[in-house]
């Protein structure tokens, strides 16, 4: 799910007005990849802990993503529906996200017991 919300703000960042290209849309971009490299980079890791940490800081940039997202519509960048749309996605993602960090914690939890 978070894949489909960084090609999603791929394609709308590629979309934005030239004056944009290196300002907002590079925001976009970077914070989309972040998602899905946070989770990624932290799936890696040995601890839970950590993958918990990096899973955060994934969630954190589903929540930046979300504000460029309201930039764009204020801006008239992209229709309401566009943003509906992808702000579907980004919630859909961050819920899955969240219950996988609850069932990190829990695995967590019965290491230390």
């Amino acid at each position: 799910k978070a894949r489909e919300v960084r090609k999603s703000l791929y394609q709308i960042a590629r979309t934005l007005p030239d004056f944009e290209k290196y300002a907002l849309a590079n925001q976009i971009r970077r914070a989309a990849v972040s998602i899905t490299a946070n989770i990624a980079e932290g799936y890696g890791r040995f601890h839970y802990q950590e993958n918990i940490q990096f899973c955060r800081q994934g969630r954190a940039s589903l929540y930046e993503c979300e504000d460029h997202l309201i930039t764009c519509l204020d801006e008239n960048y992209i229709t309401e529906e566009c943003h509906n749309n992808t702000l579907d996605q980004i919630v859909e993602a961050r819920k899955i996200l969240d219950g996988y960090i609850k069932y990190l914690q829990k695995e967590m939890r019965k290491t230390k017991e």
